[in-house]
C-alpha cells in the first residue's frame, strides 16, 4: 500500500496548488457573480476538481510505470528522478498558476494559445514581463522559491518507501493504477473524455474560466489547435453544399463557382472612373468606447473631427480579439476562420486573396507599413506572399523619434508613410496600403512632449495611449492634407479589436465594438449606424476608389445591398449576430439562440435558421480555405 500511499500524496500536492490558485481567483471576481447563487459558484471547485484530476493523472502516469517496474536495486536512482520530475511539474503548474492572474487581468480568460503563441516572441515578452508585469513576476519568483523549498524539506514524499513492498506486488498493482489514472484522464465514463467544454457549468461566464485549469488549458489549446484544420465538426454538422447556399442568403451575395465561392463583379459607386489610392490605417486595440463620437469620450478629438467630416461607422463589430483577426479581415475581406487565423495557416500563405493581388493589375503599387518586427504573427512572410510589393518594418526607421518594446512610435510611422506615398504620387503610381499602429499595447511607452497626459490615469495606460495614437491620426491627416496625392486618395481609419474584450457574458457582444472612418472627398458626411462588419468597411472603401472590380470579399458596400450580420470569435467561441439576434456556439456543446438587449444575452427559444447559417458560416470558410478557392 506504500505505492499507491505516496502517488495520493503527490495527488494531493497538485490538488493544493490547483485549488489555492482556484480560490484566489474566486475571491478577487467575487463582485461578478451577482447573476449566480452562492451555492451554483461554490460548484466552481467541484467540476474544477475534475479538470485538475485530468492534468495531475497524467502527471502521475510515468512515476505509476517507474515505482512498479522498477527493481529495488534503483530505488535510490528512481526516487531521485522522480522527485526531479515531479518537482519540474510543480514548479511548472506554480508558475502557470501566478501567470494565469495577469494573463485574466488582460484577456478576461485562462491562459489560452495566444499565451503559448506569445512564447515564440521572447524578446517582445520578456521585455513586457520586465517592464509591465515586474511585480508579478517577482511574486511568481517568490512563490516558487518558497514552494521548492517546502517540498525539499518537509520531505513529504518519500518514493523509497515505496521500495520496501514487495516488487511481486508493485508489479500486480500497474495495470489497476493504471485504470484508475486512465478513468481520470479521462474523467468519464461515458463514450466520450471529459474536455474544456465540460468546465462550462454555468450561465456566468467568469465562473466557467475560473472553473477551467490553467495547465489542462494550455494542453488542450496546443492540441487543439495542431489538428485545427480538421477540427470543425466540434461545432455540429452541416452537409458543404448545404452549407453555401445558406451563407450565399445569409451575406446577400451569390454563389455560382465552387471553384471561385462568392467572386462577383462589383460596379464602382463613383460615376468618375479616375483610379483613386487606397490607405487602411488600423488602429491597434481602439475600442468604440474611447471615441467621442460613438462612445462620448474625450480622447480622440482628431478621430472625431475626421467621423464628422466623412462617413463613420457607429455599429461596427470586430471579426476577433486579435491582431491577425483584424488584419485578416481588413486586408482579404474575410470572416474569422476557427483556429490560427489565415496569416499564420500554411495553406494561406500564397495566392489568398488580398486587395493588393486585387488592383496589382490596375497597376498599383502596394505596401505594409509597420513600427514593429514584421514577422510577429507571421505579418511579414503573408503579406510579401500575397501580393503586397514592400514590407516596412522597425528596421527600416532611420533616426526614429520614439522607440518602444513594440517598435517605434505611430508619429514615426505615419511620417514614413506620408513618405512613401508622396514618392508614389512623384512617380505617377497608384498606391494601395495598409498601415498598422502599435503604440496603444501593454506596457503603454509613451514619448514626452506629444500630448497631454490625462490627470486621473497613469501615464503608461490605454487611455494615454489611446490618446496618443489619435494624435498620430492628426499628424497623419495634417501632412496627407498638405500634399497633392491626398484628394486622389481614400483613406480608412479603423480599429482592429477593442484593447481588452471582458465582461460575464458568454461572448461580451459590446466589447467587440470599434469604431471606423472613411475619408474620401467624393462623398458627403454620413453617420452609418447599421449593424456593420470589417469586410463590409472593405468593400464600401473599394466601392469609393473609382474602379469596376471583381473579388470574393465576405462584405459588401454600405451602398449596396448590404445585409446586416457579424460573426464574431471569442477565443474558441463563436457569435453569429443578426439583427438583435445572436448564435453562439461552443465547442462540443448544443448551439444556443439569444436576444442582444442593453448589452446583454438573454436566452430565447431556437432560431433553426439562424443557428443553421452560423454553423454554414464556420464550415464555408474552413472549406474555402483547405480547398484553396478564397482568391
Amino acid at each position: 500500500m506504500k505505492l499507491i500511499k505516496e502517488l495520493i500524496k503527490v495527488y494531493f500536492v497538485f490538488v493544493a496548488v490547483f485549488f489555492v490558485g482556484r480560490l484566489f481567483f474566486y475571491l478577487l471576481h467575487m463582485e461578478r457573480f451577482n447573476d449566480i447563487s452562492f451555492s451554483e459558484s461554490m460548484l466552481t471547485f467541484i467540476y474544477g476538481l475534475r479538470m485538475d484530476t485530468i492534468i495531475i493523472s497524467i502527471i502521475l502516469a510515468i512515476p505509476t510505470l517507474a515505482l512498479c517496474v522498477s527493481p529495488k536495486i534503483f530505488s535510490k536512482f528512481i526516487s531521485k528522478l522522480l522527485n526531479i520530475y515531479i518537482l519540474s511539474f510543480l514548479i511548472l503548474a506554480v508558475f502557470i498558476e501566478c501567470a494565469s492572474f495577469p494573463f485574466f487581468a488582460q484577456y478576461d480568460l485562462r491562459p489560452n494559445y495566444l499565451f503559448i503563441e506569445y512564447l515564440e516572441y521572447p524578446q517582445e515578452v520578456s521585455s513586457l514581463l520586465f517592464k509591465d508585469y515586474k511585480l508579478q513576476f517577482i511574486g511568481a519568483f517568490l512563490t516558487i522559491s518558497l514552494v521548492v523549498t517546502l517540498y525539499i524539506k518537509s520531505k513529504f514524499i518519500n518514493f523509497e518507501n515505496v521500495f520496501q513492498q514487495s516488487y511481486i506486488s508493485r508489479i500486480l498493482m500497474l495495470l489497476p493504477i493504471l485504470l484508475v489514472l486512465f478513468i481520470g484522464i479521462r474523467s468519464s465514463l461515458g463514450h466520450r473524455p471529459v474536455n474544456i467544454s465540460d468546465a462550462l457549468y454555468s450561465t456566468n461566464r467568469v465562473m466557467n474560466e475560473i472553473t477551467k485549469n490553467s495547465l489542462h488549458s494550455l494542453g488542450y489549446a496546443y492540441y487543439s489547435n495542431k489538428k485545427t484544420e480538421n477540427n470543425i465538426a466540434k461545432y455540429g454538422k452541416i452537409d458543404i453544399k448545404e452549407a453555401y447556399k445558406l451563407v450565399s442568403l445569409a451575406i446577400g451575395i451569390e454563389y455560382k463557382d465552387e471553384k471561385r465561392p462568392f467572386y462577383r463583379e462589383v460596379k464602382s459607386k463613383l460615376d468618375s472612373k479616375k483610379q483613386k489610392n487606397l490607405v487602411i490605417f488600423i488602429q491597434e486595440s481602439m475600442g468604440a468606447q474611447f471615441t467621442g463620437f460613438i462612445g462620448n469620450n474625450t480622447l480622440t478629438p482628431n478621430l472625431d473631427k475626421l467621423a464628422k467630416d466623412y462617413i463613420s461607422f457607429t455599429n461596427l463589430y470586430s471579426n476577433g480579439t486579435r491582431s491577425v483577426r483584424g488584419l485578416a479581415a481588413l486586408t482579404s475581406g474575410t470572416l474569422p476562420i476557427h483556429g490560427v487565423e489565415v496569416i499564420k495557416r500554411n495553406k494561406s500563405q500564397q495566392d489568398y486573396f488580398t486587395i493588393a493581388s486585387l488592383l496589382k493589375p490596375y497597376g498599383y503599387k502596394s505596401s505594409f507599413i509597420y513600427g514593429g518586427e514584421a514577422r510577429f504573427d507571421n505579418m511579414k512572410s503573408w503579406y510579401l506572399g500575397n501580393g503586397f510589393d514592400e514590407v516596412i518594418e522597425q528596421k527600416d526607421y532611420e533616426n526614429p523619434i520614439f522607440t518602444s518594446t513594440w517598435g517605434v512610435s505611430d508619429e514615426d510611422l505615419v511620417i514614413k508613410a506620408n513618405e512613401k506615398f508622396k514618392s508614389h504620387y512623384a512617380n505617377k503610381e497608384n498606391f494601395v496600403s495598409v498601415m498598422f499602429s502599435s503604440s496603444n499595447h501593454m506596457p503603454f511607452e509613451l514619448p514626452e512632449g506629444k500630448i497631454e497626459f490625462e490627470k486621473n490615469f497613469p501615464k503608461a495606460s490605454v487611455e494615454n495611449a489611446i490618446k496618443y495614437a489619435d494624435f498620430a491620426i492628426g499628424k497623419f491627416f495634417e501632412l496627407a492634407k498638405k500634399e497633392a496625392y491626398f484628394k486622389n486618395t481614400v483613406f480608412v481609419v479603423i480599429s482592429d479589436h477593442n484593447v481588452r474584450v471582458y465582461g460575464d457574458q458568454i461572448v461580451p457582444i459590446d466589447m467587440f465594438q470599434i469604431p471606423a472612418v472613411i475619408i474620401s472627398d467624393d462623398i458627403p458626411p454620413q453617420i452609418f449606424s447599421r449593424l456593420t462588419s470589417q469586410s463590409d468597411v472593405l468593400a464600401t472603401a473599394l466601392d469609393l476608389i473609382g474602379i469596376d472590380l471583381s473579388y470574393p470579399i465576405l462584405g459588401n458596400s454600405i451602398f449596396k445591398d448590404k445585409k446586416d450580420i457579424n460573426l464574431m470569435l471569442f477565443d474558441e467561441i463563436y457569435a453569429y449576430r443578426k439583427g438583435d439576434k445572436v448564435v453562439i456556439l461552443v465547442p462540443n456543446m448544443p448551439i444556443k439562440t439569444y436576444l442582444y438587449k442593453e448589452k446583454k444575452l438573454i436566452e430565447i427559444e431556437e432560431d433553426h435558421i439562424l443557428e443553421k447559417e452560423a454553423l454554414a458560416l464556420i464550415y464555408v470558410l474552413d472549406d474555402m480555405y483547405k480547398n484553396k478557392t478564397y482568391k
